[in-house]
């Protein structure tokens, strides 16, 4: 049984290769990451964050640190960007690149990006629907409740949409991070290649749990099949 729900062909060739391109993305934005943070330029990634909203008439966020590697994010709910240790008040590329595309963010909302408003609109149902998905699925494989999976699928299919929604979201806000790293001088015309490559390594990771997803999902409705 537990090669019929979990160690099939269908993980072999569907699953598994997208999580070995998953684990590459991540090894690859961390080693990114650290190549260029031994690059130190003349402005910390606090100050590159707030050029990028000023140059982007965005006067009313507030930049604070946060604890953790790599754990820097947009907050819209309290109109906040938190930076991590390592680029908060680092003065290397790798801070500037990151610290840039989280102020990409912010000017998104500024902005009203259609992409960014359908996500968080979508959220509260994605977020429900991740949880629920797996559990509501494999309760109805043991009982054969067919009902409940193809819920379960439903559910699990909704959650990939909110990823699917994130790839433009995530391309346009390092897009405007890089366009204003450039425009306004914020890096020297040969730092910016850096930073831009940072931010090309952490796309990779989203387009690779995308991918993980993805191919989840093709596994679940070929199971699906198979057990009707």
């Amino acid at each position: 049984m537990l090669f019929y729900y979990g160690l099939d062909y269908l993980y072999l060739v569907l699953v598994l290769p997208a999580i070995v391109l998953m684990l590459i993305a991540q090894i690859g934005v961390k080693s990114t990451f650290s190549k260029y943070s031994k690059h130190f330029c003349n402005i910390s990634g606090a100050e590159a964050a707030r050029r990028v909203l000023e140059a982007n008439g965005v006067l009313d966020v507030r930049i604070e640190r946060v604890s953790g590697n790599l754990t820097d994010h947009y907050d819209p709910r309290t109109n906040v960007i938190r930076l991590s240790d390592a680029v908060y008040d680092d003065c290397t590329v790798s801070a500037v690149g990151v610290a840039a595309h989280e102020a990409g963010h912010a000017v998104q909302y500024a902005e009203s990006y259609g992409p960014i408003k359908f996500r968080t609109a979508i959220y509260p149902v994605c977020n429900l629907g991740s949880r629920l998905a797996m559990p509501l699925v494999l309760f109805g494989l043991l009982f054969n409740f067919y009902f409940l999976i193809d819920v379960g699928i439903i559910f699990f299919a909704v959650a990939l949409l909110f990823q699917l929604i994130t790839l433009p979201v995530e391309f346009n806000a390092s897009k405007r991070a890089i366009n204003s790293i450039r425009n306004f001088g914020i890096l020297q015309p040969d730092e910016v290649s850096g930073a831009k490559k940072v931010l090309t390594a952490a796309a990779m990771t989203y387009i690779a749990a995308f991918l993980v997803s993805l191919a989840q999902l093709l596994r679940l409705l070929a199971i699906a099949n198979r057990r009707r």
